[in-house]
């Protein structure tokens, strides 16, 4: 299934690199020739102007209004970059309770076929938001990394599967399917210590399936060297100039994750490039 639909998140404050990666989630839907649907939501709280002298509370009051401004200033670098690639969008903002903003994100990221979410490093409230998107959702996601925004390319010309034959993985493959078809090379990796008899057969049906559908991919293993998978995979993909990594999320369970770290909290926390990930 084609990509025609894509949704965008707006939220946090307007930052540079924020700027930047809203800039390059539009030159995504332009390239994909989809229509984008940014929604940009803020805290349903009353902020009531902090005085703080001996500056007076003049100084306090305008930074108030500068708060309030976030939101609008989200919206403006997402029509404008819209209209810079002529790319057809749409644009809505609201406001709801801050521990709900996450739940009412991934519900309106339901009738899209792809979710754009730019990802401050190691933030918080990006991740919570990121896994809200992956268990309340039912659509992939595509993380772009607000601190490589400015060097990131609309187009994923390089593309790698991080297979580690679950279920997971095999759904992100069939999500990300038009992705890897128009991709220039598309190569299977796997990080193991050992290259086994299973591991090398599991790879290679990967291979021969991705050839029934016109992708003529690579498969090779990767070893860990005693760092995190998620680690080794993004020191590869920086490597090896890729410019998208696909991938299952939470193998384990999240909980688990939380507690000892894993592959999918180690990108989400900052990911190498863009990474598309499926639950």
């Amino acid at each position: 299934m084609a990509i025609k639909d894509v949704f965008l998140p707006l939220v946090g404050q307007p930052s540079g690199p924020a700027l930047a990666a809203i800039e390059k989630c539009v030159a995504v839907a332009a390239d994909l020739g989809a229509r984008i649907t940014g929604l940009a939501l803020e805290d349903d709280v009353f902020v009531r102007p902090k005085v703080v002298f001996p500056n007076g509370p003049e100084s306090a009051e305008l930074s108030v209004v500068c708060e309030a401004g976030d939101m609008q200033q989200l919206l403006n670098a997402f029509t404008e970059a819209a209209a810079r690639t002529g790319t057809r969008a749409q644009s809505r903002s609201g406001r709801v309770p801050a521990d709900q903003i996450a739940s009412t994100l991934a519900e309106h990221a339901r009738f899209s076929d792809l979710s754009l979410i730019p990802v401050k490093a190691h933030d918080s409230r990006t991740e919570s938001i990121v896994e809200s998107f992956l268990f309340e959702s039912g659509r992939p996601l595509l993380l772009c990394p607000e601190q490589h925004a400015g060097s990131l390319r609309p187009e994923f010309e390089h593309v790698v599967i991080a297979w580690d034959h679950s279920a997971r993985a095999a759904r992100a493959v069939g999500d990300a399917l038009p992705i890897i078809q128009a991709a220039a090379s598309v190569r299977v990796v796997t990080v193991a210590e050992d290259k086994t008899e299973a591991i090398a057969q599991s790879g290679l049906s990967l291979v021969h399936h991705l050839r029934e559908h016109g992708v003529y991919a690579s498969f090779e293993t990767v070893k860990s060297g005693g760092s995190s998978i998620g680690k080794v995979l993004g020191a590869w993909a920086q490597s090896h100039a890729i410019d998208a990594i696909v991938m299952g999320a939470y193998h384990h369970s999240r909980l688990n994750e939380t507690v000892w770290g894993g592959v999918t909290k180690t990108v989400i926390g900052q990911p190498p490039c863009w990474v598309m990930m499926s639950h």
